[in-house]
């Protein structure tokens, strides 16, 4: 299999879960930190964070720290335009 396939299908299991497309598409307006987060996606902060690091050692989410405080952000609105794609995609099926 050729590197770039393996890294293809690398991002899509980082992709492969509801929730982390979720977290994504709120990433997706503006850094935002994991309390934040996780009022926007009404799941638990432990479960955001768990994602959070699925995202960020895919290479999807960066975070940047303030004091006490994480703000994650996409490293990349080239993913964001691939979820919003799949969506759309989904929904037309």
């Amino acid at each position: 299999m050729h590197d770039d396939l393996r890294a293809a299908a690398e991002l899509f299991k980082a992709l492969s879960s509801e929730s982390r497309l979720s977290l994504l598409r709120i990433l997706a307006a503006g850094p935002l930190t994991v309390t934040r987060i996780a009022e926007e996606s009404g799941l638990s902060q432990p479960l955001v964070s768990q994602h959070l690091r699925t995202l960020r050692a895919a290479g999807l989410v960066s975070v940047e720290r303030s004091g006490r405080e994480a703000h994650y952000s996409v490293t990349d609105q080239h993913v964001t335009h691939i979820v919003e794609d799949a969506v759309k995609h989904a929904s037309e099926t």
